[in-house]
């Protein structure tokens, strides 16, 4: 996963709050290969009707980058394919008032930013945004927005920041403690050697 710091791209509004990770991406798409892709299965069910007929959904109008949705987006279940939907979709950055808790740590374990913004510039943004798709820019490191002179500065766990600039899962944040955890092992093996197999040496005992 290679990290980014800003990011420009077309942005849609989707209004409505509370959509889940089972609206994201329904559970009958989920047996499809991960290679195959998820991202034409990204809110199907809104975006066509029962007989696969595309609707006047944004989705289907535009292709964004950026996406602007309700409060609690992404509650529900823990599914991770919901975030792989929006980023095979190619989206890069979800921004709303709230979000579900799984939902955000899967995202940015997967490079794709949860912007949380503030319930009057939300309301300020979507409005940029009733009428068309229009282009954002999102300052991942100083955790700004910025559209037509305005700058909405929106929330971000520092450690998540961190993990989006770097590219990092959360394996790739342990081994950045890789000296911290091996002078532990170290002095822990020196200080009871009896409790490593072989006695501290490296060998196995039989």
């Amino acid at each position: 996963m290679s990290g980014w710091s800003a990011h420009k791209g077309p942005a849609v509004l989707l209004a409505a709050e509370n959509i889940d990770t089972d609206q994201l991406i329904p559970a009958r798409f989920m047996s499809t290969p991960r290679s195959a892709g998820y991202g034409d299965y990204l809110l199907y069910d809104a975006r066509y009707d029962e007989d696969g007929r595309a609707v006047g959904h944004a989705l289907n109008r535009h292709t964004p980058s950026i996406l602007v949705a309700g409060r609690n987006f992404g509650s529900g279940s823990s599914r991770e394919a919901a975030v792989y939907a929006l980023a095979d979709f190619g989206v890069k950055v979800v921004i709303a008032p709230s979000f579900g808790d799984i939902f955000a740590s899967n995202a940015v374990n997967n490079g794709l930013l949860p912007a949380r913004l503030g319930a009057a510039d939300h309301a300020l943004l979507a409005d940029h945004l009733s009428e068309d798709a229009r282009d954002l820019h999102v300052d991942l490191a100083s955790k700004e927005i910025s559209f037509n002179g305005k700058t909405l500065p929106f929330e971000l766990d520092p450690a998540w920041q961190t993990k989006l600039i770097n590219g990092w899962d959360d394996i790739d944040v342990t081994q950045q403690h890789m000296d911290t955890i091996s002078g532990f092992a170290n002095a822990r093996r020196a200080h009871a050697r009896w409790a490593w197999p072989g006695g501290g040496d490296g060998r196995q005992s039989r």
